[in-house]
């Protein structure tokens, strides 16, 4: 423990605390004492967990209850800055209203199942009159951010379990919001765990902060937010403008990840984004580690379970395919340039993206028959070698027109360097 207090020295005390004998100062610390002589004053059984939730509520009572909570707005926060990287650590990660209802449990799947065994399930009341001492309750009971480790727990079979938590307050007003919670066996007791809680809550309380809206200005609620930039087509290479901003260069494999999730607005799980990044078998682990850089550098911006982005995006490669929706293949052109990313990815998603946007343009082109926007295609950086291009040049060009020549030589030539002629 963090003052040096062999855990075996906690379990006697607290069984001395049973037998009705007076602790003596510096046994346990000062509020794990403290939470245990309330926990005893109030009647609460030490020997199991009471199955009583505090205020029953139906499944559809508690899916309202927590769409119309104040934490509902930041639980993909939540999810983004901790559910996904402890995924594998054994542990949960719970979201829990001032009142210690358990509103959301996310995490790994078997400890979630353990968990349930002692009713720690959503909806469920963990606050400490309730269940005695527990990190999600004595937070909220104290209001700061608390530690509990396994026989530092009031009630006998919640003893096996280690848990941190850290309150959450309204940033406008200081209301008590909630609470935030990782509970779980060795990775919960860690000091990385309080410190991860504790950072978590930070980011929500900025996050509610940034959200607020004056309700004396009814034109907030319909302004629409705004956009970040995403510039793939750059020559410069890629780079993302937030609001307000600077442009901020990105790497390419940051580049492919964040143009997947916009083209997949649905999501992509952890899987589905290795298979699109790399032909070779990615891991799990170098993919989530690649989206926690991408939060260090850019923010709360994507989500997770599926991945997806949380913020609007306006895309440079979305443009051209909506310029090549609206017939505007000369913009396309231009604005495609020699490609910028999409034609230096090797990532299998990006390649497939970049070869559906050219075909789109090529098809429009040639069905057209258009000599300007052949020309124009002919002479860019993408289309110089399309041979059926220039084919389909040389037929829409009147006998005689010296550009007729040209494409005809430059059909045959092309013919010849890929072996069609």
């Amino acid at each position: 423990m963090a003052d040096g207090t062999p855990l075996a020295r906690v379990r006697h005390a607290y069984e001395q605390l049973l037998a009705g004998t007076a602790l003596p100062d510096g046994v346990v610390r000062a509020v794990v004492r403290e939470s245990w002589q309330r926990s005893l004053g109030r009647g609460i059984s030490p020997e199991q967990v009471s199955a009583d939730t505090g205020r029953p509520m139906s499944d559809d009572d508690l899916a309202a209850y927590r769409a119309a909570h104040p934490l509902s707005r930041v639980l993909p926060l939540v999810r983004s800055l901790i559910v996904d990287d402890i995924a594998d650590a054994g542990v949960v990660v719970t979201v829990a209203d001032e009142h210690g209802r358990l509103l959301w449990i996310d995490g790994d799947s078997q400890a979630r199942d353990k968990a349930a065994g002692i009713n720690f399930v959503e909806g469920s009341v963990w606050s400490e009159e309730t269940v005695g001492t527990n990190a999600p309750g004595l937070a909220l009971a104290v209001d700061q951010s608390v530690q509990i480790r396994g026989p530092e727990h009031f009630s006998g079979p919640v003893q096996h379990w280690n848990c941190a938590a850290a309150p959450v307050h309204d940033p406008a007003t200081d209301r008590l919001l909630g609470v935030i919670d990782v509970t779980g066996g060795k990775a919960a007791a860690a000091p990385f765990a309080l410190a991860a809680v504790r950072s978590v809550v930070a980011a929500v309380e900025r996050e509610l902060q940034s959200r607020a809206v004056d309700l004396a200005d009814p034109e907030a609620f319909d302004r629409p937010e705004p956009a970040i930039i995403l510039n793939l087509l750059d020559g410069a290479g890629p780079n993302w403008c937030a609001p307000g901003g600077s442009r901020r260069p990105l790497s390419r494999r940051h580049g492919e990840i964040l143009l997947l999730l916009h083209s997949y607005p649905e999501g992509r799980s952890t899987e589905e984004l290795a298979m699109a990044l790399s032909e070779d078998d990615l891991d799990a682990v170098t993919v989530r580690a690649e989206i926690s850089r991408l939060r260090r550098d850019l923010g709360d911006v994507i989500a997770a379970r599926p991945y997806r982005l949380t913020v609007p995006v306006d895309c440079d490669v979305t443009r051209v395919a909506a310029m090549i929706a609206d017939g505007d293949t000369a913009g396309a052109i231009t604005a495609l340039g020699r490609g910028g990313l999409l034609a230096e990815s090797l990532a299998p998603g990006v390649v497939e993206l970049f070869e559906e946007l050219r075909e789109d343009l090529r098809s429009q082109l040639l069905a057209a028959g258009d000599p300007s926007g052949l020309t124009a295609w002919t002479s860019s950086p993408l289309g110089r070698d399309d041979g059926q291009a220039w084919r389909r040049l040389v037929d829409r060009l009147p006998e005689g027109d010296p550009q007729r020549a040209v494409a005809a030589g430059r059909a045959r030539l092309l013919d010849r360097r890929f072996g069609l002629g």
